[in-house]
């Protein structure tokens, strides 16, 4: 059991939130830009944003104390950073809470959250439940233990260089990825992707021959294909208390995925849908876990026999975690209410019509194949409910700059991998 920061006493109430709360945010992507925008809608409050390298759509927020930090990326200098930085908040009279906007950097909290519970509020499972439940092989077990639907699937062992494979047992099309997304975000080579594509038992060889030669030693899940496009997938963020129980549900139906090689299966453009049996779903498995804070499930629907599939859980916000402030649900409030109040949450299901999108309409017009979901999203563009997480309008004239480069160059990323 984690202890509890010693300035925690100092907040009394949602008063003393300004004053004392020090939030610290690992990593300055979308999602990190995500936490300084929330941080201060919800509480006036700026945070600290540690990042290896200076990126300048967050970095040029006013909302944020930016800071680059050598060596971070790497565990011990991690850890040696954020340790350093809770000793200094701690002297200044407040309690530090920290978070990550990677898995990578998440799971490095949540195993050494005994030593930075000292000066931080640390919002994630311990590292026990975590490294269990995202190993994909283990998901899929729960999900058959508690009824909940996902694909046929089989795993290969990456960690035997001399084991031969009888590729023509499977059926094709599938599907191949990492069990272990954590070590294996760590590796590079060159036929490297996020989600490997298999059409025939040639591509599936070659593809675990070089999953193996590149270092990689847990296991290669490889899946049934579910039919159907981007616009088959579903996405569910999920937040639950202490006693397991789900408190606020997210969610929406992709209209379009990151199509690049390393991004591959990143959603892009999201629009709200509440699905019920998905929503029974992740509250079931989350309450037999015993899970606590945010999850996020990804999910696609069949069309074969009109059940939705649970492909994994994500044990932190996932990058499109904003969707939850588009719903109705300032998704920072209930870490804090939670973590730092000690309040309860009420039961809350952030569903208001919104568009979550990094990618503008011309994007969405040229790559959604859907014809009714795309006329959808335009016209939600064409009425204000489409939105993307760094179009602020209080910041500064840099980040907007910083903002609109990255947003339009979605355009010729698109024309060039879809």
């Amino acid at each position: 059991m984690a202890t509890t920061p010693k300035n925690l006493s100092l907040i009394h109430g949602r008063e003393d939130l300004p004053s004392r709360l020090q939030p610290v945010v690992c990593g300055a992507d979308i999602l990190g830009y995500s936490y300084v925008r929330c941080y201060a809608e919800a509480y006036g409050i700026k945070p600290i944003v540690l990042s290896a390298i200076d990126v300048k759509v967050t970095s040029s927020s006013k909302f944020c104390d930016y800071r680059v930090v050598p060596g971070i990326n790497e565990e011990d200098g991690f850890v040696e950073a954020v340790s350093a930085l809770g000793a200094e908040i701690e002297a200044a009279g407040k309690v530090g809470i920290i978070h990550g906007s990677a898995d990578w950097n998440t799971r490095i909290i949540s195993a050494h959250k005994e030593e930075l519970s000292q000066w931080y509020v640390v919002p994630y499972i311990d590292f026990g439940l975590l490294d269990d439940i995202t190993q994909k092989e283990r998901f899929y077990e729960l999900c058959e233990e508690l009824g909940i639907d996902y694909p046929k699937t089989w795993k290969l062992d990456c960690a035997n260089l001399d084991a031969t494979l009888d590729a023509s047992a499977f059926p094709y099309p599938l599907i191949a990825k990492p069990s272990n997304s954590a070590a294996y975000d760590l590796l590079e080579f060159p036929e490297k992707k996020k989600i490997y594509e298999i059409e025939t038992p040639d591509e599936l060889v070659a593809t675990y021959d070089a999953v193996r030669k590149s270092g990689y030693r847990h296991s290669l899940i490889v899946q049934d294909f579910i039919p159907g496009g981007d616009d088959a997938i579903r996405s569910l963020t999920t937040y639950s208390d202490a006693s397991g129980d789900l408190r606020v549900v997210a969610g929406g139906r992709v209209a379009l995925q990151d199509h690049s090689p390393l991004a591959l299966g990143n959603p892009v453009c999201i629009v709200s849908e509440k699905v019920e049996p998905i929503i029974e779903g992740a509250r079931k498995f989350l309450k037999h876990v015993g899970y606590r804070g945010y999850a996020n499930f990804d999910i696609k629907y069949d069309s074969r026999d009109g059940s939705y599939r649970f492909f994994e859980v994500n044990t932190r916000p996932g990058k499109n975690t904003f969707y939850v402030s588009l719903g109705g649900m300032n998704f920072v409030k209930p870490i804090v209410e939670d973590w730092v109040l000690g309040q309860e949450i009420p039961y809350t299901e952030a569903y208001d019509s919104f568009v979550y999108t990094v990618v503008p309409p011309k994007v969405v017009r040229m790559s959604v194949t859907n014809e009714e979901l795309r006329e959808q999203v335009l016209a939600m563009f064409k009425a204000k409910q489409a939105h993307n997480p760094h179009d602020y309008a209080p910041d500064t004239a840099a980040h907007k700059m910083w903002a609109e480069l990255a947003y339009r160059h979605q355009v010729s990323k698109f024309k060039q991998y879809l």
